[in-house]
């Protein structure tokens, strides 16, 4: 913990020597992109996309799971997703999973979490994702990946702004071991590398 602690203390002579990078522009955030990924802290969307500060709005769940849209049920999730849609305007929603994840073994092996049951219960959520075809059996978390983009394509307005084209949905892969991105391609039904 010390280590982090130092790091926080010195953060803002780092950042003041790095304005070009960390600027905020002066008529506010508009940020390219939300990305929504799992909260595994191997996983840093502002590496993996290069993102600067106020470019990219991030969401980040266990097992990077979607709740399901249900008028009355208020999520976190669902005012930020709502809030990047509707307020900041993002043309771009990236959806990530990843590798060797914990909360997706977690849902496919349900005993593991017994200890957590409010994970468990949280993983539960999800589609019956294993009835996607074309996902391949290597990696659970494809076919988990794909059941969000499903869910998030329910959410009206994210519905509506796809159907207008001022909205684009993404599926990305990332392989932790390698570093690899790969996009789902839903007209194939299958990921290819970026």
């Amino acid at each position: 913990m010390q280590s982090l602690i130092d790091h926080a203390r010195t953060f803002h002579q780092r950042l003041s020597g790095d304005r070009e990078r960390t600027a905020v522009p002066e008529e506010g955030v508009s940020p390219q992109a939300m990305f929504i990924t799992c909260s595994d802290a191997h996983v840093i969307p502002s590496l993996i996309t290069g993102a600067r500060p106020g470019e990219l709005v991030e969401l980040r769940t266990a097992g990077n799971v979607i709740p399901p849209y249900r008028i009355g049920r208020l999520t976190a999730e669902a005012a930020t997703i709502e809030y990047a849609v509707n307020i900041l305007g993002v043309e771009d929603l990236i959806v990530c999973g990843h590798t060797r994840c914990g909360a997706v073994q977690g849902r496919v092996r349900s005993w593991t979490l017994r200890s957590a049951p409010t994970t468990r219960w949280w993983l539960l959520q999800t589609h019956r994702w294993r009835e996607w075809p074309g996902c391949g059996d290597e990696d659970p978390g494809r076919a988990h990946l794909i059941a969000q983009l499903d869910k998030l394509r329910r959410y009206p307005r994210v519905a509506r702004r796809l159907a207008a084209g001022r909205l684009r949905l993404h599926g990305w892969f990332y392989e932790v071991d390698t570093g690899v991105v790969s996009n789902y391609r839903p007209d194939a039904r299958v990921f290819t590398p970026l």
